[in-house]
């Protein structure tokens, strides 16, 4: 495979990244393309790829290409890229939000088949959590590539296309509904007592751990929740405390309007 990548923000280049260490490709396989010198610069010396100064150097090398532009640049970026193939057959995997499949195969060549993908920023330090949906070109071939380029740097999963949405709502503006709560969590344990280096140290080693429980057992968080609640105990206080001010309610909230704000933004 001869991979190209349009784009080489933090995003694309650790999405790279992650593709060399897992041996998906390898880096003289890699050649990526920006508009700024710096990111070009930056994208080199963290992959070792080759880098050029426009989209024909990577459409015209590469059989596979990771877009990873703004999504107003999506369609000119395409456009570009079939015009210095020659309509040559490429995949391309869009990581632009909102940019749908319809809008992606409109703008591409017709030999081009397409994938939408939603990864997001954990994926930089290689924890990320990522959805795509096949166009209506791709084969099974193509989702197997999307998912091990997806894959080097987290979990990728399959979903319709209808789902993107919620994706963006859970896993795409997750983080930062995490960040949050390991903020407050932090704060919490300076108000108890905790200076603030170690309390936020706790509070995201038990973020962490608490979710590797999670995927290591398979077991239900509710199932874990209870083998940390005796009766009686500190545990069930603040479990109470959590359901009093509406935390469950509050995340579902939380993800339900990021699904509503990324619907409208893809109008």
């Amino acid at each position: 495979m001869k991979l190209g990548i349009i784009g080489c923000g933090k995003m694309g280049t650790a999405l790279i990244q992650g593709a060399i260490r897992a041996g998906v490709v390898t880096s003289a396989d890699v050649i990526g393309c920006d508009p700024s010198e710096i990111s070009r610069e930056a994208f080199a010396a963290a992959t070792g790829a080759r880098v050029g100064t426009s989209i024909d150097d990577v459409a015209s090398a590469c059989d596979v290409i990771l877009l990873c532009t703004k999504p107003l640049d999506v369609s000119t970026a395409l456009s570009d890229a079939a015009k210095a193939a020659g309509n040559a057959p490429h995949l391309v995997i869009s990581i632009a939000a909102g940019v749908t499949l319809a809008a992606l195969e409109a703008a591409a060549s017709e030999n081009c088949r397409v994938i939408r993908a939603m990864p997001n920023t954990p994926a930089l330090v290689g924890y990320g959590a990522a959805a795509y949906a096949v166009g209506s070109r791709a084969t099974t071939e193509d989702a197997a590539i999307a998912k091990s380029l997806l894959g080097a740097v987290g979990l990728a999963i399959v979903v319709p296309e209808r789902l993107m949405d919620a994706v963006t709502g859970l896993s795409g503006s997750g983080p930062a509904y995490v960040y949050l709560m390991i903020d407050a969590l932090a704060d919490g344990g300076v108000k108890v007592g905790l200076p603030r280096a170690d309390a936020l140290q706790l509070a995201a080693q038990t973020v962490l751990g608490a979710a590797m429980m999670v995927m290591e057992t398979g077991e239900h968080p509710a199932v874990l929740k209870d083998m940390v609640t005796s009766p009686g105990g500190t545990t069930i206080a603040g479990l109470a405390s959590l359901e009093r001010h509406g935390l469950r309610a509050a995340l579902i909230e939380a993800v339900t309007a990021a699904t509503q704000r990324a619907t409208e933004l893809g109008k």
